[in-house]
């Protein structure tokens, strides 16, 4: 049975899934261990959105944040994982804690939830950016079920 949550120190986290082109963005709390998606964050060439970034740091302020940690099947590193420590290192600058997670098969979890959703008739056409911020989800509610 999991540990009762700390009410008196409730945790909020902004857990990130990382790509190349958009960074899906989920809200989790430790309460009730779950998370919300809220979107994509745009990642350029000229660099992650640190505007919006920060907009949502204020709004939610959050006491840690959480990045998905990309690796194979195996657990040996992707191609990916160079580019989201950089990120890791860039989210520094908002001096938060920051934790990582195994994102191992959330965007396939993710887009499998979608589409029963579609199938289902509860939602409507799936965007990339609901797939990223659905895996973000994922990651969220790994690290609070860890934690």
């Amino acid at each position: 049975m999991p540990a009762t949550p700390d009410l008196s120190h409730p945790t909020t986290i902004l857990a990130f899934d990382f790509g190349l082109k958009r960074i899906g963005v989920a809200v989790g709390q430790d309460i009730t261990a779950s998370a919300s998606p809220l979107g994509v964050i745009a990642n350029r060439n000229d660099g992650v959105d640190h505007e919006r970034l920060g907009a949502l740091i204020r709004e939610w302020q959050p006491t840690r944040l959480v990045v998905g940690m990309p690796s194979h099947a195996d657990g040996s590193p992707s191609d990916m994982q160079t580019a989201v420590e950089a990120f890791i290192e860039e989210l520094g600058c908002y001096e938060l804690p920051i934790a990582s997670v195994d994102e191992r098969y959330t965007s396939i979890e993710a887009e499998r939830v979608l589409k029963e959703a579609r199938a289902a008739g509860t939602r409507g056409r799936i965007s990339k950016d609901m797939v990223d911020s659905a895996a973000a989800v994922f990651i969220a509610e790994r690290y609070l079920a860890g934690s």
